[in-house]
């Protein structure tokens, strides 16, 4: 019996049945064990505690327990250097890794009035929209994918802005009304993807999932993971990474903002395709790294991060 750790939401649940769906028709029994984590019961705004491992802690500690043999993660979820004792055995082909605009009355971005009120609990999506539209009035929005639909279909907000990928496979795509291209919503270094993590020194499991590892998708987020972690320093501040194929090439979008939106670095490079394996996928997230640290992101990282505005506080 493979035993699979996850967390409670309806999405997180949905990733560890795939994962098991994909596991049980390659024979293997399997069970789901659901775990509450720190950032589960958190309840103050995120800029205000260590994000670090938040909603990833007490899934580690099952698995260092022997209590599960694997985790399903959201893989931004996952900070960038995993402990000594873990693996993250395989990461399947991602979904769709943009951010969507979800909307019960404006069909659009471009269609929202002056001052329209925006939700997200995005550091990194508050200063994109702020950067774009100044005039937007954006607003902290907390909970799972349903609290946050629900809150949009009250009224509180006239937009919310979600994760695609998590809406598509909740198949609730009904307010959906566009997705961002990468240019104007950079997504998170991981994003769309997700991540099995089993103890390192479990050969056995590691061998079981090996066969779900896309090489694409993890040379993507591999580049990735690289540059954020070069660029991150441990700074809360608004950092977008996307690589994904382009014609006979990879091509990297990096942002780095300030949490209001009034400077948004923004860089994008084609590397060819040549040479895909995870060394070099590291080495060209450290030149995507260098070069927005060129563009002046080291002043950015150094900012004293507080509320991006009153009304926004994660």
């Amino acid at each position: 019996m493979i035993r699979i750790g996850s967390r409670g939401s309806a999405l997180a649940r949905w990733q560890a049945e795939h994962i098991a769906a994909q596991l049980r028709e390659r024979g293997y029994s399997v069970s789901i064990e659901i775990l509450v984590t720190t950032g589960d019961r958190m309840q103050a705004p995120f800029l205000q505690v260590d994000a670090k491992g938040m909603f990833t802690r007490e899934i580690e500690e099952a698995l260092l327990e022997g209590r599960i043999d694997l985790a399903v993660h959201s893989l931004k979820d996952l900070p960038t250097e995993l402990g000594k004792e873990f693996s993250l055995a395989a990461i399947p082909e991602r979904a769709d890794a943009r951010d969507a605009f979800v909307s019960v009355r404006f069909n659009s971005f471009a269609g929202l009035p002056q001052c329209a009120i925006v939700g997200t609990s995005s550091l990194r999506r508050h200063a994109q929209l702020r950067g774009s539209r100044p005039d937007l009035d954006v607003r902290e929005l907390r909970g799972n994918v349903d609290t946050r639909l629900g809150k949009l279909e009250q009224g509180q907000y006239d937009a919310i802005v979600l994760a695609a990928a998590g809406l598509d496979r909740l198949r609730q795509t009904e307010l959906l009304r566009e997705r961002f291209s990468s240019q104007q919503m950079c997504p998170a270094a991981g994003q769309g993807a997700l991540a099995i993590e089993c103890r390192a020194d479990d050969a056995a499991t590691k061998g079981i999932v090996a066969a779900l590892d896309h090489t694409p998708t993890r040379f993507a987020v591999t580049l990735e993971r690289a540059a954020l972690a070069a660029l991150e320093g441990g700074c809360q501040v608004p950092i977008g990474i996307h690589c994904d194929p382009a014609e006979n090439a990879w091509r990297v979008t990096g942002v780095v903002a300030r949490p209001d939106g009034s400077n948004i670095l923004r860089e994008q490079i084609e590397f060819d395709t040549g040479d895909n394996t995870m060394d070099r996928a590291r080495q060209l997230g450290s030149t995507v790294a260098e070069r927005l640290f060129d563009r002046g992101a080291a002043a950015l990282l150094a900012i004293d991060v507080g509320a991006p505005s009153e009304n926004f506080s994660a």
